[in-house]
């Protein structure tokens, strides 16, 4: 059997959670009601005022004035407002301006201070949030309403607002109320988004025409390599262009950046690094065949992979190569060294998992079906993220190795998975 839900007088349900009085369970409302004023005089005794009038002469009272009160009282409704209508005409101006003085204080009254707190807050669940709130700040009891946390969840609700992490009561207690929080934090975020002040991108111009094939950001620099053969370096806070790297023969195709140590790869098949606070080439590393065409940087040492299909790792402090890792069978088009191993993508299709301190390849890991163009290694959990890029489908990959077993799994546009054990 479903329970009655309570309504107003528009058929309009209460706020949830409010439950009807039963029986005489509400004596105060049922008392407020019944003592309700009926005339002018009792309503300005409820409201505190005094019942002797402020005298308007110094005289007694004219004769023949509680009688004309007592023929007043007989008379009907209508017959009284038509003898205050012709008593209004008959009146001067200082007259009816006493009227009003007398009158205007009793209806600059609170009704909703008069009303049961079910009723009140009914009554204010009508209103938008925003008149909600600036209600609230008329008086202490309007503010008392104001924080009531079901009236509030009903307006989120309302709204489209998220709920709020915690549900506890605001009503019957002190504090604010967590559906209120809520609401307000969504208004300022979202006046923030649609007003507040929005600043003019800069634009970093300095390569002209060309391509930029890279980019660094360390601290407060940025550092572009282009196939102009140079490098800049720019000053994010400013955007001006602090220096230019020249020293390359060849367009820039890769560079990585630690603090004020720049590493560039170039299509002259040479590496560079460079102080980037002086602009000073502190080292060429040769030894490539064919264009740089990536490389990572642990420390000091950066790994290299080219289009002659090789992998270099350098000593960045005395510019020597410490390693060369073969295998690939074409290009080498991405690379990961997380200090320990090091992982390639190439145009063979592979992946390729490497010791570099012993120069083997420890896995290779199959199932492409065209270029390896990026990587990604997640270093706590060895996985390895892949890309490539046949015709006009992104093909993803995903590589786990653990200490003992390589498990690849492989996701195309067919929305088949594979899995390898190796």
């Amino acid at each position: 059997m479903k329970r009655k839900l309570d309504h107003g007088p528009d058929g309009r349900p209460f706020p949830t959670g409010k439950k009807r009085c039963k029986g005489n369970s509400c004596p105060s409302s049922l008392a407020t009601l019944q003592a309700t004023p009926t005339t002018f005089g009792e309503l300005r005794l409820a409201n505190g005022h005094s019942a002797q009038r402020r005298r308007v002469t110094s005289g007694p009272p004219p004769s023949g004035l509680q009688d004309w009160l007592h023929i007043f009282q007989a008379w009907s409704g209508p017959e009284r407002l038509l003898a205050m209508d012709e008593l209004i005409d008959r009146c001067e101006t200082i007259q009816v301006k006493h009227m009003m003085q007398l009158i205007e204080p009793q209806f600059q009254r609170d009704f909703i201070s008069l009303l049961p707190k079910e009723l009140s807050l009914y009554v204010l669940s009508f209103l938008p949030p925003g008149d909600l709130l600036r209600a609230a700040q008329t008086c202490r009891y309007w503010r008392t309403l104001g924080e009531d946390n079901l009236l509030w969840r009903d307006k989120c609700i309302e709204e489209g607002v998220a709920g709020c992490g915690t549900r506890r009561r605001a009503r019957g207690g002190g504090g604010s109320s967590p559906w209120k929080s809520t609401y307000i934090r969504h208004q300022r975020v979202e006046t923030s988004w649609r007003t507040a002040d929005t600043h003019t991108p800069q634009v970093l111009k300095g390569h002209d025409d060309h391509v930029i094939t890279c980019l660094q950001v360390s601290g407060d620099l940025i550092v572009s390599g282009s196939d102009d053969n140079t490098l800049k370096v720019w000053s994010a806070v400013t955007g001006q262009c602090v220096r230019t790297l020249l020293g390359h023969t060849g367009g820039v195709w890769c560079s990585q950046m630690s603090v004020a140590t720049v590493i560039s790869g170039s299509t002259d098949r040479t590496l560079r690094v460079w102080n980037a606070e002086s602009g000073e080439c502190v080292h060429t590393l040769y030894g490539h065949t064919s264009t740089v065409r990536c490389m990572h940087l642990h420390g000091n040492r950066v790994v290299s992979g080219s289009r002659d299909s090789t992998l270099r790792v350098w000593d960045v402090v005395t510019g020597q190569c410490v390693h060369v890792l073969r295998g690939h069978m074409a290009a080498v088009r991405c690379v990961q060294y997380d200090g320990r191993r090091v992982v390639s993508g190439g145009y063979d299709y592979m992946v390729k998992i490497w010791d570099p301190e012993t120069q083997t390849c420890l896995h290779t890991l199959e199932g492409h079906t065209n270029r390896v163009y990026s990587l990604q290694v997640h270093i706590p959990l060895h996985t390895h993220l892949t890309c490539t890029l046949p015709a006009h489908y992104r093909y993803t990959y995903l590589y786990t190795h653990t200490h003992t077993h390589t498990h690849t799994h492989t996701h195309t546009h067919t929305h088949t998975h594979t899995q390898w054990q190796i």
